[in-house]
């Protein structure tokens, strides 16, 4: 199942576990509004179109193998992924069990587009990020997986093609439990141990490399940023020039080898992945940083969201190799929420446009143009403390947002006369392309 996607993040780990907590011990969420939101404790991706090649774990769990009478037909054609489909990955936790739900949003002519769940994959920890990737992990020259962070060391892989699957396709690091197993026998007091070049601690961010496609990013509470070959399971580099929890990760468009970090020391870190003993460049800025993304229109450029409500842009010409990051100038600085922005989303379409999305239960929209942000849109959603907006990559206008009350929420953002007067030569959707 070909897909593109657009990658959002998750918030400041406290800060979504306290919203968290408060948001599902008192709400019941049907299982037919529920969402992670983009975030609902997760996150969501939203994938470009294309049909779907799904299949069942087992010959067993599939019902289309069964004799088929007209009810099995309906629900078939209820499974098939066509072409013009937007699919929307999110993951959640709700009643201390987490799992991805894949959405399908089904656009209409004249009408409203509809939204249902397609299928779940139940994981077995605590979501907190997700990056989707297309590495051929199965003998196919794509694949259609998603990498899972949680509360845990592990990174999981899972295979979004399977329907019912039980076990992710590739795990990342982790507890060692075959070392902890043996001192067990001994009678020796367990301590943990962890796989080779596995983090220690929860990971937080994930980012995964469109050109080097076996490559994913990992940002942790160890304080660690690590490099891994998903297609041999292991990692190749750790990186430790923060010196507190890595909140976020990203990769440039349009220099594959260069990686951008942001951490809760406050600052964010840009180096050449290839190198280890590289010294990057370093941005300090004024609080926690909560989310940070490339412009995929200029490739100098990226900005970063802090948890003070400010959004601060940055163009890397103008960066200096002065140890000191405090003489490292902003292009911009956007006071844009009253609270912590923890998303952020450049629309990968129509240059200059912005989406950012905060626990203050806003959801806003940007005009960068020449580094004087201009908000030409705002809205609330009614999603609660907003953890993920995300542009899709095939329709230029679809954002999807998801926050405390785990509901999906879809935003037609050409239908707000802001949007329509300043981006409307935009509005002609792309044809779908055939890689990410």
């Amino acid at each position: 199942m070909s897909k593109k996607i657009s990658h959002c993040v998750n918030s400041r780990l406290e800060e979504i576990l306290r919203l968290y907590h408060s948001c599902f011990r008192c709400h019941k969420i049907s299982n037919a509004s529920n969402t992670s939101s983009i975030w609902l404790i997760s996150g969501v991706e939203i994938f470009g179109k294309g049909l779907g090649d799904l299949y069942y774990a087992s010959n067993q769990m599939d019902p289309y193998l069964k004799d088929k009478d007209d009810e099995d037909s309906e629900d078939l054609e209820d499974m098939t992924i066509n072409p013009n489909d937007a699919v929307i990955v999110c993951a959640r936790n709700e009643d201390d069990v987490s799992h991805l739900e894949v959405y399908i949003l089904e656009e209409s002519d004249g009408g409203d587009p509809n939204l249902y769940v397609h299928h779940h994959i139940i994981i077995p920890a605590f979501p907190l990020c997700m990056a989707w990737l297309d590495c051929p992990l199965k003998d196919r020259e794509k694949g259609n997986f998603m990498a899972v962070g949680s509360m845990e060391p592990a990174i999981e892989i899972w295979d979004l093609d399977v329907i019912d699957e039980v076990q992710p396709h590739v795990i990342l690091g982790g507890i060692d439990e075959e070392k902890k197993k043996k001192k067990s026998k001994k009678g020796k007091k367990s301590s943990i141990k962890y796989k080779k070049g596995s983090h220690t601690d929860s990971v937080l961010g994930l980012a995964w490399n469109k050109e080097f496609r076996n490559i994913l990013a990992s940002a942790s509470a160890d304080k660690q940023v690590k490099i891994w070959d998903v297609a041999a399971g292991k990692c190749n580099l750790t990186l430790e020039h923060h010196t507190d929890k890595v909140q976020a990760v990203a990769w440039n468009h349009h220099s594959p080898q260069i990686l951008l970090s942001g951490s809760f020391d406050r600052s964010v870190v840009m180096k050449d992945a290839r190198i280890s003993t590289h010294s990057g460049f370093k941005w300090a800025v004024a609080a926690d940083v909560e989310s940070l993304a490339w412009d995929p229109h200029a490739e100098h450029s990226f900005v970063v969201s802090l948890e003070d409500g400010t959004i601060k842009g940055f163009d890397i010409r103008t960066a200096k190799s002065d140890p000191d990051s405090t003489s490292q100038q902003s292009s911009f600085t956007l006071h844009a929420h009253d609270k912590a922005v923890c998303t952020i989303s450049y629309n990968p379409l129509v240059p200059n446009l912005l989406a950012t999305g905060s626990t203050d239960k806003m959801v806003k929209l940007w005009d960068l143009s020449n580094n004087q942000p201009s908000c030409i849109a705002s809205r609330n959603p009614k999603a609660g403390a907003v953890f993920s907006v995300a542009f899709s990559e095939d329709s230029p206008f679809v954002l999807a947002i998801g926050g405390s009350k785990g509901k999906l929420e879809i935003w037609d953002t050409l239908s707000d006369a802001g949007i329509s007067n300043r981006f409307s030569k935009y509005s002609k959707p792309k044809k779908p392309q055939s890689v990410i």
